[in-house]
């Protein structure tokens, strides 16, 4: 029997999942999104419920995908007193594909648990397109079962689905994916901007980085945005800010000390303090190319 799903958090990137799997097949039972009338749309769209409260969506779902923004929306779909995903939760599925800290995943497997339902943190490195074409790149943790339960779903909507381990564990990896991306996306803006000071070619220069050790994926995605200053978001500033603080959070409990990531989320920062932080990450150029982005008068 094909499993219902139900997804909360429908921006973005939970939107295109809830319609990649309606076109796999999937029977959509109920969307939710904290913006009430964003649920309502999508709902509409897709022909399912979009329920007010948290716990009508369990109800209605055998498997719940959820996609939200930080550690206290994730505490609160799974913790608030009043209303929960847990309320009405064992049997359940519930798929945590957000980047949060690994710390927060370790609590929801816990109070799923004892609720008597299963929780598998899905963490993906990819973005909007590829949620909704299915070709995202999924980093699995939590119990084996979980996981097997979860597989059909997951690659309905990952090209690649790797299982790394318990529960945590995924999050740490997803974490360190994002804070060498955000290193290198602030190291090509930096090179770019150099070059366009030094009126050099800067089609030329992606060219020369691309064929030499300054190439990365960063540059494919992001080089030729930088440079014509388009920064339609995909992956925010705002959102690179805080998957920084996840990995520089887990050097301070290990005792290391990561002068570049520091030097990257304090740059993120700044785009937020600026006013830039729903730019797509490829904005930290603005900062760097010279005459580009005047700070605010403090």
């Amino acid at each position: 029997m094909t499993e219902r799903i139900g997804v909360v958090g429908v921006g973005r990137m939970g939107a295109n999942m809830a319609r990649r799997l309606k076109d796999c097949g999937f029977p959509i039972s109920a969307v939710f999104d904290a913006r009430s009338q964003v649920a309502a749309d999508l709902a509409k769209e897709l022909g399912c419920e979009a329920p007010r409260a948290l716990s009508r969506v369990t109800a209605s779902s055998d498997v719940v995908i959820t996609v939200v923004t930080d550690d206290a929306a994730m505490r609160k779909i799974y913790g608030d007193k009043r209303d929960n995903l847990l309320m009405n939760g064992a049997g359940k599925l519930f798929i945590n594909c957000a980047t949060i800290s690994p710390k927060v995943h370790l609590e929801v497997q816990k109070l799923a648990a004892r609720a008597k339902a299963e929780s598998l943190e899905a963490c993906m490195a990819s973005s909007i397109t590829q949620a909704r074409e299915g070709t995202l790149y999924l980093m699995c943790g939590g119990e084996a079962a979980a996981f097997n339960r979860a597989k059909p779903i997951l690659e309905k909507l990952g090209s690649s689905v790797r299982f790394v381990g318990p529960a945590g564990r995924a999050a740490i990896v997803k974490a360190l994916v994002n804070m060498v991306m955000n290193i290198n996306t602030a190291g090509l803006a930096e090179g770019l901007a150099l070059g366009a000071a030094c009126q050099l070619d800067l089609g030329m220069l992606r060219e020369v980085f691309s064929q030499t050790g300054a190439n990365s994926r960063v540059l494919q995605t992001d080089g030729e945005d930088m440079q014509n200053r388009e920064h339609s978001c995909f992956f925010s500033a705002a959102h690179a800010a805080k998957d920084s603080g996840i990995a520089l959070d887990l050097a301070k409990e290990k005792g290391l000390n990561l002068p570049l990531a520091a030097a990257t989320k304090n740059q993120y920062d700044r785009m937020v303090k600026e006013g830039l932080g729903e730019l797509d990450k490829s904005g930290i150029a603005e900062l760097t190319f010279k005459g580009r982005h005047r700070a605010k008068k403090k």
